[in-house]
């Protein structure tokens, strides 16, 4: 099986990874550029307490990363905590539109990027050899994304929320990040692992995978042993029970 990619010379699930943090990104910064207009214009709060209330949310965004990292690692894996933080943050902007929800929008929102954020961008060094020299221009691909979705928000959410109301503006950057989470599940493969150090493998064979996000080391290599040959060369089945991989 070719471990060659066909996306500007790049493994297969590095698009997937890009367009799943660019529809992220686009959520974060369409709803941060509402919200204190929304804060001060339709909950009729000052612009001091509108302007703490921001601060604390966006420290607390970036908080959250450290404990939901160590979550990952330990015991959910990294896809499953990317899936679970994607569907917390689309319920925490799609909450955004109701008033009465507005302070336990902004917490889940923060929780679920504490899962995502983390999780998303580390998945990259799973789809390349210990000596592939893609690697670090892949990182730089990655993060085009970032500015895509930045670039994107303001304008598509701001657009929606002075032309039709915050509502809308909120609703746009949940579809969003619905978005991201439908194309990181259509993606559905798990990423092989990296080459052994002593040189096993080469760009043109597939390597053994790693088992799937979620397990601890010790079981990824007792499932590894107990897999057929067949599989192990193939890809670890997907939640859907078919062996795949983005390096396809």
């Amino acid at each position: 099986m070719s471990r060659e990619g066909n996306w500007f010379g790049q493994p297969r699930g590095l698009t997937i990874l890009f367009l799943t943090n660019m529809w992220e990104q686009f959520s974060y910064f369409g709803m941060r550029a509402l919200l204190v207009y929304y804060m001060t214009t339709t909950l009729l709060f000052g612009q001091e307490k509108a302007s703490s209330i921001y601060g604390f949310y966006t420290a607390f965004a970036y908080f959250t990363p450290i404990i939901g990292g160590t979550i990952a690692d330990r015991w959910l894996g990294k896809r499953r905590a990317v899936i679970i933080g994607a569907a917390v943050m689309a319920a925490g902007h799609f909450m955004m539109a109701f008033e009465p929800a507005f302070y336990f929008a902004l917490a889940t929102i923060a929780l679920g990027n504490g899962l995502f954020l983390p999780t998303l961008p580390s998945q990259i060094n799973d789809l390349y050899h210990a000596d592939d020299p893609r690697r670090p221009w892949a990182y730089n691909v990655y993060y085009v994304g970032v500015n895509v979705g930045a670039f994107l928000a303001p304008l598509v959410c701001g657009f929606l929320g002075e032309m039709y109301g915050w509502h809308w503006g909120f609703g746009a950057a949940g579809v969003g990040m619905l978005a991201g989470l439908v194309i990181y599940l259509w993606g559905q493969p798990v990423p092989a692992g990296r080459a052994p150090r002593d040189g096993a493998c080469s760009p043109q064979h597939a390597c053994a995978p790693r088992a799937r996000y979620g397990s601890s080391p010790a079981r990824d290599r007792s499932r590894r042993d107990d897999l057929p040959r067949s599989q192990e060369q193939i890809g670890i089945p997907s939640l859907c029970g078919s062996p795949t991989t983005w390096n396809e």
